[in-house]
């Protein structure tokens, strides 16, 4: 695949983290994750011990706290609907600060949090640590179709184009002297948008044919090596392996 701009989401730094193979990150993030769901919601002390681990990974990847507390905030409709959740679910009803709650609701809505919360934090982690095309090489080596990969990266190279495209449609309109205001000015916005999917479907054509002009014939070609040694393997299996005594701790206390 070919080389890109770094993503906004990836923080450049040359850390173990850093350098780790994509495949061995994405594995371990899974793993992690998934032993994570199927811990015991009421071992709350679990919950506790995977967020220090993944502040163990944050911090041996440098990767500052601050920029992991903005970024979490994309999990907020998910906090918003854990917050009813003890308003509305049925079940035995427990007084908490001089309101009648569900208690089911109040374990479901904690579940839901520390949960996704924790898988979040995760994803933030390997997003900052991983820049978006090579961890599409990490997919690729993991046996994901090549189809399925390429279209990913297309789009994640060709996204901020077609952005930037609207942007300048946006300025044109505004030095023309429209302002949306209402409804009325909907039918302007949807010329708007019709406009914007043909010029994007012209541009693709005319990269299509760029790329085949140069010898394209359905395969990327790959600039560099993703391949992973057994060291990686195994500093990368050292989180879901912690992970895995934790979460076994948590069934056997339950």
């Amino acid at each position: 695949m070919g080389a890109g701009h770094a993503h906004r989401l990836y923080v450049a730094g040359d850390s173990p983290v850093h350098r780790l193979a994509p495949q061995c990150k994405l594995v371990a993030v899974l793993a992690f994750v998934l032993l994570v769901v199927a811990t015991p919601r009421e071992r709350i002390w679990a919950f506790g011990a995977y967020a220090l681990l993944l502040g163990a990974v944050a911090v041996g990847a440098r990767v500052p706290l601050g920029l992991v507390l903005r970024r979490i905030v994309i999990e907020v409709p998910f906090v918003a609907f854990a917050f009813l959740m003890p308003f509305v679910a049925n079940g035995d009803k427990v007084a908490v600060l001089g309101l009648r709650l569900s208690e089911s609701g109040l374990w479901g809505a904690w579940n839901i949090l520390a949960k996704g919360t924790l898988g979040v934090i995760a994803s933030i982690l390997l997003a900052a640590t991983t820049e978006p095309r090579v961890l599409l090489l990490g997919i690729e080596r993991l046996r994901m179709p090549q189809l399925i990969t390429q279209i990913a990266t297309f789009m994640l190279r060709y996204g901020d184009v077609v952005t930037a495209e609207f942007a300048r449609m946006r300025v044109a309109r505004a030095s023309r002297g429209f302002e949306p205001r209402d409804l009325r000015d909907a039918g302007v916005l949807a010329k708007s948008v019709g406009a914007l999917f043909l010029r994007s479907y012209e541009r693709g054509e005319r990269v299509h044919l760029a790329m085949v002009s140069r010898g394209y014939d359905g395969r990327m070609p790959v600039l560099h090596d993703v391949g992973a040694s057994a060291a990686q393997w195994s500093l990368a299996a050292a989180l879901p392996l912690a992970a895995a005594a934790v979460t076994l701790a948590a069934w056997m206390a339950a």
